[in-house]
């Protein structure tokens, strides 16, 4: 009985691609080609096209009349108002934040009392316009023609007439500051709740006393959250200072306003508040950029990327060699 005997395939690997057999040092020399992005070129191209035709439009449009804008840029009625635009804007900030942090410590660590009644003054003054309640604060007086300081119910030990206590500016002051603390609670309390539990419950394991837990654990990492909101609030009230020229207050709308309805020249001078509020704007931003930096210390593993000016020093520190490379040849 004859036998027939099958020839199996071969199991070992496949035969090896030609092209991964190629060198290392071959595949080195090869070119490196970026990546072609027209659509990306496009877009640039199209911005620069826009961008030029804005600035010949801002240069060449005589009606801007720059020269007028900068005769009134640093006039002693323009400076007197953004004097008060600042001290408006720091004073009303710095009231602001102090009640708003009162607020939201009420609402985390309060009772059911103080939560209720903190939750309620945020609700309150978020929602009313800001112009409406400057306008009530200033008409307060039909309201309350005096306020007296005694015994509830009973006799009143000193009384004074709202009439000679809201001004313009205290009234300002009054308004803006209610309102930024209502926001400025619910900036400060997302900031505390975005720190770790865990380190509160070790804190309190340690025996640490509550304020000292606020002070030393709580606040540092908790303004990593606090200070960009905090940036955009400021610059926000900064341009939101201009609604207090409804009252009469010489800020540096108003001071341009009193200019212009004298001489008629309403673009120019609204251009010399538009030039000042741009450039505190921009040193505001730049503020909050170096305090995110100082803040952010430690929040990363590795080392915190180079600020423009450094990124500005090392650019032309590389076009420096390149230059010198290319005068050497």
């Amino acid at each position: 009985m004859a036998t027939s005997h099958e020839v199996l395939p071969a199991t070992g690997p496949p035969p090896a691609d030609p092209a991964s057999t190629t060198p290392l040092a071959e595949l080195a020399e090869l070119p490196i080609v970026p990546r072609r992005r027209p659509a990306q070129w496009l877009a640039t191209a199209l911005a620069l096209l826009v961008l030029a035709m804005v600035a010949n439009s801002l240069v060449r449009n005589p009606r801007f009349q720059w020269d007028v804008v900068g005769d009134y840029l640093t006039t002693g009625a323009v400076l007197h108002g953004l004097t008060l635009t600042l001290w408006l804007t720091a004073a009303t900030m710095l009231l602001g934040f102090t009640l708003g942090t009162v607020v939201a410590a009420a609402r985390i660590w309060g009772g059911p009392l103080l939560r209720t009644l903190a939750w309620g003054y945020v609700w309150l003054f978020r929602s009313i316009p800001p112009l409406v309640q400057l306008l009530l604060w200033f008409n307060i007086g039909a309201l309350y023609p005096t306020l007296g300081l005694g015994i509830p119910f009973g006799p009143e030990f000193v009384t004074v007439k709202t009439v000679h206590l809201f001004g313009p500016v205290l009234t300002s002051v009054i308004g803006l500051t209610l309102l930024e603390a209502g926001f400025a609670a619910e900036v400060v309390r997302g900031g505390i709740l975005s720190v770790d539990q865990g380190q509160l419950e070790a804190a309190q394991s340690l025996g640490l006393p509550r304020l000292r837990v606020l002070r030393r654990i709580v606040l540092p990492q908790a303004m990593r959250s606090i200070v960009p909101t905090a940036g955009n609030m400021l610059v926000g009230l900064l341009k939101s200072t201009a609604i207090v020229s409804v009252l009469a207050v010489q800020d540096l709308l108003y001071s341009v306003q009193l200019i212009y309805n004298q001489t008629y020249q309403v673009v120019p001078l609204l251009l010399v508040a538009t030039l000042w509020y741009l450039l505190l704007t921009t040193l505001l931003s730049v503020l909050q950029y170096y305090l995110e930096r100082y803040f952010a210390r430690g929040a990363t593993r590795g080392p915190l990327p180079p600020t423009p000016l450094a990124r500005v020093r090392t650019g032309l520190a590389r076009l420096r060699r390149t230059v010198d490379a290319g005068v050497r040849a």
